[in-house]
């Protein structure tokens, strides 16, 4: 490239800085959020505990309630359990319903972790709590979503709360302030590759 090239360069970045830093001093409202990972593809609890792991990094208290993984041995439970004072991580599911064959049984424990959950929304020492995997009892109906909602909207101003889980309810889908939708274009599982440690788990 010339230096003509370059300066054309320069001054095309600097009009797109200027543009982005008058968008960005608009944007002056600080509040907690609510935020949903849902999609066929792989990432949405990833992408929460990279978050949980963001809040441990600047000192803040993060709650994390599993609705489904409790009984899976997982590496990011094993990090954040070195942190205590910034992180409670409880394993509530007995996995996936298939497993547990057992509705009642599935429905129980989906009402134990949303009670947590509920008692950690509460809790102001907390500055972001997750609910892993909270999609898929609201998909099958173990919690009513006009319960769940009510208390999602009700939560504490500063509260970041995010919700994880495959075919979120179009109502927590309106609820929410963020929603990302993980689009699957390609997984290992469909050519024979089972789950690896480090990967899914």
């Amino acid at each position: 490239m010339s230096d003509a090239d370059d300066a054309r360069h320069a001054e095309k970045m600097a009009k797109k800085k200027a543009a982005r830093d008058k968008i960005i001093a608009t944007k002056t409202e600080e509040r907690g959020l609510l935020i949903v990972h849902t999609g066929k593809g792989k990432g949405k609890s990833t992408a929460a505990m990279g978050m949980a792991m963001r809040c441990i990094g600047h000192g803040m208290r993060v709650g994390i309630v599993q609705f489904v993984k409790g009984v899976w041995a997982t590496g990011e439970r094993d990090v954040l359990a070195k942190f205590p004072e910034l992180c409670d991580i409880r394993s509530m599911g007995e996995g996936f319903t298939w497993e547990t064959q057992d509705r009642q049984r599935d429905i129980a424990a989906a009402r134990q972790a949303w009670e947590m959950a509920k008692a950690m929304i509460a809790d102001p020492a907390y500055s972001m709590v997750i609910l892993d995997e909270l999609n898929i009892v609201l998909r099958y109906d173990y919690l009513p979503i006009d319960e769940v909602i009510a208390a999602l909207k009700a939560k504490p101003r500063d509260l970041h709360v995010v919700v994880t889980g495959r075919n979120a309810k179009d109502e927590l889908i309106e609820a929410a302030d963020l929603v990302t939708e993980m689009a699957m274009v390609k997984h290992p599982f469909r050519s024979g590759v089972k789950a690896q440690v480090g990967v899914e788990f």
